[in-house]
Formats: C-alpha cells, structure tokens, sequence
C-alpha cells in the first residue's frame, strides 16, 4: 500500500472564518483500500497546538487544578464551569517553556523541572491541536503568586488544591470532565508518580 501522502490529493482549501482561530473548509480526494478514489469535504479547525500540565506535591498527596468558564461546553448543556489541569497554547514556544509560564500564569506555582509524559490528538476528526502533556512536582516554596491567568487573555481562574484520591473521586463522580485533566490523572494514578511517602 502507498504511503498517506500518496493517498490524498487536495482539491480545494476555502478559509470559513479567520476571526477566533482559522477554519477551513477542505475537498479532498482519497484512495481508499480497495483503488477507489472517493471525493470527501471536511471542515478544520486550526488553533494551534498546545500543552497541558499536572502539579503534584508527593509528600501532601495533592494537586493542582483550575476552575474556569467554557463557552463551548456551557452551550452544550454543562454549567459551563470546568477543572482542569493548567493549559494553554504553544503560540511559536516550545512546549516545555510554554507550559512553565501557563502553570505560573494559572496556578501561581512556578516550577522548574517539569517532564513530558506523553503527546496526544485531542479531536481529530475536526481539530489540528495536538497537545503536549507534562506533569512537575510544586511545594510551598514554589508558590510566587495567586494565579488566576491574566486579565488581558480574559482569563478568570479559581486555583484548587485537592487531594489527588478526591479529585479521582470527582472524576469518576463526572465533576472532572475535561479529557486533558483526566488523561493526565490517570497517568499520575497509572504510574504511580506519589510513590511511598
């Protein structure tokens, strides 16, 4: 078999809305497993790619998370109001920088060694981003400010420090709905990152 790239011939790209982020519409023709060519239309939304982050403080058993206001979920039938793990977009920086300054930014823990865990596709079937998810340990000491994010991005943060077995509880309980937040509590619970204190 070809590899993808021989399989997809772009038709069309027509920019839908380049306010927010860029959407297009895109036609385009794919060979499929059988020889046949089949004509497709697709809208994508590109934003970016970004990277997500989960503070723990092992010897507390805890983490840190965010509340905030979601248009698109609130639409859809939610409150509106999700937690979640610190985020945000690349924006041109390297994962590793950016999620540094987003965890301080959002949670006002400034931390220094955080390590990549893994990359994932968060929609594929519409959305470009992928993001890079990291996790880094805090303490007190790393506490620089209140967090919250930043008024000029419109941001509006409650910070939450739980117990890690509570907020795998809210999880299960369907509080913690956001896939970044959960992807990465599982891994923490996964991998054990707390250890024997």
């Amino acid at each position: 078999m070809s590899n993808t790239a021989e399989r997809v011939n772009i038709i069309e790209s027509q920019v839908l809305s380049h306010d927010w982020y860029l959407l297009k519409k895109i036609t385009f023709d794919y060979l499929r497993n059988n020889g046949d060519w089949q004509r497709q239309t697709r809208e994508v939304y590109d934003r970016g790619n970004g990277a997500a982050i989960l503070l723990f403080n092992r010897e507390k058993k805890t983490v840190v998370l965010t509340r905030q206001f979601r248009l698109p979920v609130f639409v859809n039938g939610h409150d509106g109001l999700l937690i979640e793990v610190a985020a945000g977009l690349l924006e041109g920086v390297a994962p590793e920088e950016r999620i540094r300054a987003e965890a301080e930014e959002e949670t006002g823990y400034r931390v220094h060694h955080v390590q990549k865990v893994f990359e994932a596709y968060m929609s594929p079937g519409s959305v470009t981003e992928k993001l890079h998810f990291f996790i880094a340990e805090y303490d007190a000491s790393s506490k620089v400010s209140d967090g919250g994010g930043l008024e000029e991005e419109t941001e509006e943060l409650e910070v939450l420090e739980w117990k890690f077995d509570d907020a795998l509880a809210a999880f299960y309980r369907g509080e913690i709905c956001d896939a970044k937040t959960i992807m990465l509590l599982q891994y923490a619970a996964m991998k054990d990152v707390f250890g024997a204190v």
